[in-house]
């Protein structure tokens, strides 16, 4: 009898000595929110040797502008299919500056996405692609009736077409075509002829450079 009730005593203390285990709150799932990418340049065409740049806006499903997550930059220039990544912002609200492209070049802007903190994910996005025109650029001089200078670059051996008129804007009809030489540059020289003249010097476009040209004016009393 006695080992019975010492038993019954031990196991007694035992119970007594248990501690309640409190049951957790099961978690709230994460969300996961769509994003939109939106990339616009200040320029859609350019003199060839001069920059852009390009505004960024990432918005969220859920109404937020994510900050975290990088975005990337990716050209692909003319004549080519591959996209290069071309500059990476470590936040997703910075622009990109100094956008400097070689030729005519198409953009878009990736978006990498990010996980926040309480576990909510924001996906990855890209911008609808977009182009910058580069056009070559043409130096020439300041004043006269001697026009020579360069067509850069890779305008070697090509032509450029001049046309004359006694209006500024409308009006022209040609004078001459003349051609560069093998390292692109030009000379002419123009007639002088009474009253104002107003002279269109136009390179021509191509798929890999926009046209381009300029306007000179004479005038003889």
């Amino acid at each position: 009898m006695r080992i019975t009730r010492l038993v019954a005593g031990t196991v007694t203390a035992g119970l007594l000595g248990l501690t309640p285990v409190a049951i957790a709150a099961p978690s709230q799932a994460a969300n996961t929110y769509k994003t939109t990418t939106v990339a616009v340049p200040d320029k859609t065409q350019i003199e060839y040797g001069d920059e852009t740049f390009v505004s960024l806006d990432v918005d969220a499903a859920d109404g937020s502008s994510p900050r975290k997550g990088t975005a990337t930059l990716q050209a692909m220039e003319a004549g080519s299919s591959n996209w290069v990544t071309v500059a990476t912002n470590a936040s997703a609200r910075s622009d990109f500056l100094d956008v400097q492209p070689e030729m005519n070049t198409t953009y878009k802007v990736v978006y990498s996405g990010y996980t926040a903190i309480d576990g909510d994910i924001y996906a990855a996005s890209e911008s609808a692609p977009f182009t910058v025109d580069v056009a070559r650029k043409i130096t020439y001089p300041r004043w006269g009736f001697v026009l020579e200078g360069k067509v850069k670059p890779n305008y070697g051996e090509k032509e450029i077409v001049i046309k004359v008129s006694k209006r500024k804007n409308k009006g022209f009809e040609s004078f001459k075509t003349i051609t560069t030489t093998s390292t692109g540059t030009y000379k002419v020289t123009l007639p002088r002829r009474g009253g104002i003249w107003y002279w269109s010097f136009t390179v021509k476009g191509d798929s890999t450079y926009a046209a381009n040209g300029f306007l000179w004016r004479t005038w003889v009393s």
